[in-house]
């Protein structure tokens, strides 16, 4: 929020975000009226530790993504029916939905793991938020493409929300930092080289 002061300061542009239901925006301070909340000090490791909580809680959120991708898909499934059976009964789809149930598992494992830790400020704490979000943002975004994968022509089009969780899991992906940049940080953080 900016003052109504510091308003000829500050300059607000929104670019388009990949996922629209989460706008964002580029906010630019100059010469705007400031106090100083932390010194050099202090400031890194309070913006590293906001930083790591929210990538932590998104975690959370990438979880509740998937289960949901995971859940309609299986709905729909269950009702769509191919050569006089349901399209879910085909072993080829099953293994599938079985192979993203187990993704489902370990994600909840590691987001409920950093979630744990980021609430007890537990020591373990930048363990658990890389490995919850190395770990969920891939699930999120595997989910959501079987989503749309599995719900064939109906999951391709603008009138089922398939795409909007897609979008939406694309760009938590990377929100803060690629899962790649997650296992790096993991690796320093138990000593693994890379």
């Amino acid at each position: 929020m900016v003052c109504a002061d510091d308003a000829a300061a500050a300059d607000v542009s929104a670019p388009v975000s990949f996922d629209l239901t989460r706008p964002i925006a580029d906010v630019t301070f100059q010469g705007a009226a400031a106090t100083r909340l932390a010194g050099p000090d202090h400031a890194p490791a309070a913006v590293s530790g906001a930083l790591r909580t929210g990538a932590g809680l998104l975690a959370s959120e990438q979880l509740g993504l998937a289960q949901w991708c995971l859940d309609e898909t299986v709905e729909y499934l269950k009702g769509r029916y191919q050569f006089g059976r349901p399209v879910g009964s085909f072993q080829a789809l099953k293994h599938r939905l079985a192979d993203l149930w187990l993704e489902l598992v370990g994600a909840r494992a590691a987001a409920r793991y950093a979630a744990d830790t980021l609430a007890r400020r537990d020591a373990d704490a930048p363990v658990a938020v890389a490995v919850a979000q190395s770990y969920c943002a891939q699930t999120a975004v595997h989910a959501a493409e079987e989503c749309i994968q599995l719900h064939g022509g109906i999951g391709m089009t603008w009138e089922h929300p398939a795409h909007l969780y897609l979008k939406r899991a694309k760009a938590s992906q990377v929100a803060f930092g690629a899962p790649g940049r997650h296992r790096a940080v993991l690796g320093d953080l138990v000593d693994l080289p890379a």
